[in-house]
């Protein structure tokens, strides 16, 4: 068994057994989609949040092995590494105490207390601290020698060891955590001279700020660090410093007299000096650390959301970029999204009756369905747009298409193209297929986050692609139409093997079965087990080549179909062949009743989608700009962005506005996605408008939803 299992089992609150055997998985190189969807009778049917807990913890768990095995090295080379000592640190998984069991013998620059040592301080720091010397002063001149001026500066010496001492005991430590944990206030205040900065303003809830830490939600904590970073706010993080300095004396200080004074000041320039300042900034670390997954998770669900919006599917788009100045950049792309067409449309402040030179460019080349950017000058293009007969349109987010115009990935599949047709492209491909073009661009980029630059940019990077992986699998992909970024993400695959595949594809034509991508350069045995059942190949001669049915599932599929006398194909078609099936009949030591379901819900949809169907949507036409807003008026609105605190809704007015978390509904709301979900068509009703800070607040509450 892993020897981390135990403490993963008991932190996750997963069975030991599975655990051990997800663990198993991890290590011989299985990656989260293939753990989740294939190997569910090894996980006791863990899905795909849980296995990710498990290696993330699993992870952490390994650097702080790694960590543990450098403090022993660093103890040992000390030659102070005891049987006990080792024995609490290998049985230690806290990494605070951990640290706090380290720092005795962690090496530091040269101290107050170091240099007392060397002077010889160290045997009136003993006297002292025993505290049964009735005159200290008198004894601390024998000390008085070589650089050390006086009785006075021997007993200062003494006292930044005893203080040093005090600092890196566990108990104090841990006595002085637990008043932190208890009762911390976290405060801000703002720099005076940076007070009337026009961008200090954004910050001025927390010019004169305190709240308790632990109540401290973390779009209110990563809002004032960020003000601290910028030079607004000066944040700071206390306690009441005379209860606890007076706790510590009664532990260290016994009685009354000369060295009991001594003692108590040894204890409170501790505690001022060395212990507070790191307690400080270790809970400053922590709560960073809080907020900080807090509000990655807040940007995962959204990012899964986007990835998994409602896609158009393969039809012919018009793609519109809006624009005031330069005008509005139209193309043109087939139902496999390869562009046909481009120019440039001037942009239009109202609707003509006509659809203007849309309706011509749509009648042209066929177009089923248009796609318009939601930037400036969106809701007066769409108006226009929507005059052309017969043909839906839909308001596309534009967040970073300008991020993929300029990436290396348009200008490979753009060359002679410029950064505004590519732009245009990327809207209506989005349309199309938001899963597949919103892979190749930084996740960062959406738009779709919290304070997504003020977290730990390594951890969110790796939530942010895990998420896109899992959202990637779990739709599937086409092997033979998906891009070299899309392929990326497959389980099992990577950079370098999508690179193979496209290369494979456009030397040898489409690929006709699953077991053609062994020819792949560099796809091994391990590559195919770990990718094949996430890429699909319509129309191949095997149905189940379409499916998410894995190709060691083949067999079974074909045991099923030969015993109801029938072929696969038949199978697939006929539901009541399927009914039965006694799915008993084919369990064996390595495939269960999970896997058995799993293929008859294949065989009973093929390859299906689990995104649902796109739908259109117009704004109220009696709203264009923020002035156009009354309170109390409702209007219909797109949900653009999930935080902690609400939802922000467009609601056509070039601004959106924020339905706070206590506005989302009629009830207590813990999680706003428990309410609302990104792009969701949702009701307002108008609460403010506050021009002057550019805020609109919005409300759900007793306004009924279509």
């Amino acid at each position: 068994m892993n020897v981390l299992a135990p403490i993963i089992a008991e932190r996750t609150a997963i069975r030991l057994e599975q655990v051990d055997a997800t663990l198993d998985l991890l290590d011989a190189g299985c990656t989260i989609p293939f753990i989740s969807r294939y190997r569910k009778e090894a996980t006791g049917n863990l899905n795909e949040v849980q296995v990710a807990a498990i290696n993330d913890l699993y992870e952490k768990l390994k650097e702080l092995q790694r960590r543990k095995e450098t403090m022993i090295k660093t103890i040992e080379a000390q030659d102070k590494l005891t049987d006990d000592l080792r024995k609490r640190i290998d049985d230690c998984w806290n990494a605070t105490e951990l640290e706090d069991i380290y720092m005795p013998f962690k090496p530091r620059r040269r101290t107050r207390a170091q240099v007392a040592r060397e002077q010889g301080l160290e045997p009136l720091a003993t006297i002292i601290r025993l505290q049964r010397e009735p005159h200290p002063e008198s004894t601390a001149r024998r000390f008085v020698k070589g650089d050390v001026a006086d009785a006075a500066a021997t007993i200062k010496g003494a006292q930044d060891i005893i203080a040093e001492d005090v600092s890196m005991d566990e108990g104090t430590r841990q006595t002085v955590r637990k008043a932190f944990r208890r009762e911390a206030v976290i405060m801000s205040r703002v720099i005076p001279k940076k007070k009337d900065d026009e961008d200090a303003q954004k910050y001025s809830d927390y010019f004169s700020f305190s709240e308790e830490l632990r109540r401290c939600s973390s779009h209110r904590l990563l809002a004032l660090r960020r003000g601290e970073a910028e030079g607004f706010l000066r944040v700071s993080i206390t306690i009441d410093d005379d209860a606890c300095i007076g706790h510590l004396k009664r532990y260290y200080v016994h009685g009354f007299g000369a060295c009991q004074t001594l003692m108590g000041e040894a204890v409170e320039d501790s505690y001022k000096r060395l212990i507070c300042p790191s307690i400080e900034n270790e809970f400053a670390a922590l709560s960073k650390e809080k907020a900080d997954d807090e509000a990655i998770n807040v940007f995962k669900e959204n990012l899964r959301q986007l990835l998994l919006a409602p896609p158009l599917g393969q039809k012919r788009v018009m793609g519109v970029d809006p624009g005031i100045r330069t005008g509005c950049k139209v193309v043109v792309l087939d139902a496999q999204g390869n562009l046909l067409y481009h120019t440039v449309c001037p942009y239009m402040k109202a609707p003509d009756g006509k659809g203007g030179p849309y309706a011509s460019i749509a009648r042209q080349w066929k177009v089923e369905a248009i796609a318009c950017g939601n930037g400036t000058g969106s809701r007066e293009t769409s108006d226009v747009l929507r005059q052309v007969d017969g043909i839906p349109v839909y308001v596309v987010s534009e967040d970073g298409a300008s991020i993929y115009s300029a990436s290396e990935v348009a200008r490979e599949e753009f060359p002679n193209e410029d950064v505004t047709v590519r732009g245009a492209v990327s809207i209506g491909r989005r349309l199309m297929d938001p899963l597949a073009e919103l892979v190749k661009i930084d996740p960062k980029s959406i738009g779709v986050g919290q304070y997504q630059h003020d977290v730990d940019q390594t951890k969110l990077k790796h939530s942010l692609d895990q998420t896109v992986e899992l959202c990637v699998n779990a739709v599937g992909v086409n092997v033979n139409t998906a891009s070299k970024n899309l392929l990326t993400y497959v389980s099992g695959l990577g950079p370098t093997l999508a690179q193979n595949i496209v290369d494979y594809r456009r030397e040898n034509g489409a690929f006709t079965s699953r077991a053609q991508l062994k020819k792949v350069p560099r796809l091994g045995p391990a590559a195919f087990t770990q990718c094949a059942g996430f890429l699909r190949i319509p129309g191949a001669k095997n149905p189940l080549d379409a499916s998410a049915v894995h190709p060691e599932s083949y067999d079974i599929v074909e045991h099923m179909a030969k015993d109801c006398g029938c072929t696969v194909s038949d199978l697939m078609k006929d539901a009541a062949t399927r009914s039965k099936i006694d799915l008993k009949r084919y369990v064996t030591k390595t495939v269960g009743m999970p896997t058995l379901t799993d293929i008859m819900k294949e065989l009973e949809k093929p390859g299906r989608d689990p995104r649902q169907q796109v739908e259109t949507f117009e704004f109220d036409p009696r709203v264009h700009t923020p002035e156009d807003l009354v309170a109390g008026m409702e209007l219909p609105g797109i949900v653009t962005n999930i935080t902690d605190f609400g939802a922000f809704v467009d609601v056509g007015v070039h601004q959106d506005g924020l339905v706070h978390i206590s506005q989302l509904a009629d009830r207590f709301v813990k999680n706003p996605n428990d309410v609302v979900k990104l792009h969701q068509h949702v009701m307002v009703k108008v609460i403010e408008v506050d021009r002057r800070r550019h805020r609109i607040s919005l409300t759900m509450k007793g306004v009924k939803q279509g």
